[in-house]
């Protein structure tokens, strides 16, 4: 059963910085790319960040690059998303999602707040 636990989402002000953290369980983590997407109030979810299996390409959402860094540790079977710079446009819910290549399911986290205002 795949599944996900999302951490590190809160209240932060206008510049500053968190980092999230997405454990999954279920299916061979190692082998498979991971995203982050997110969803603010009343608009549809976006993707935020991707990276490869290995970790040695990934890619951003222009709204977010360069202020936020994606990476992984397969040993932990854990995705991240750092996020620097914050702004108050940056206040969603975050997701951590993978897509099975064998039936192109997506499987979702439940979701981390993540609140940028003064």
């Amino acid at each position: 059963q795949v599944q996900f636990v999302e951490s590190g989402g809160g209240l932060v002000q206008p510049g500053g910085s968190l980092r999230l953290s997405c454990v999954a369980s279920g299916f061979t983590f190692s082998s498979y790319a991971m995203s982050w997407y997110r969803q603010a109030p009343g608009k549809e979810r976006v993707l935020v960040a991707t990276i490869s299996s290995a970790g040695g390409s990934t890619s951003y959402a222009d709204s977010v690059k360069g202020r936020v860094t994606i990476s992984r540790d397969n040993a932990k079977n854990t995705v991240y998303l750092q996020m620097n710079s914050l702004k108050p446009e940056d206040t969603a819910v975050y997701y951590c999602k993978w897509r099975n290549p064998y039936n192109i399911n997506n499987y979702w986290g439940q979701g981390t707040q993540v609140t940028v205002s003064s």
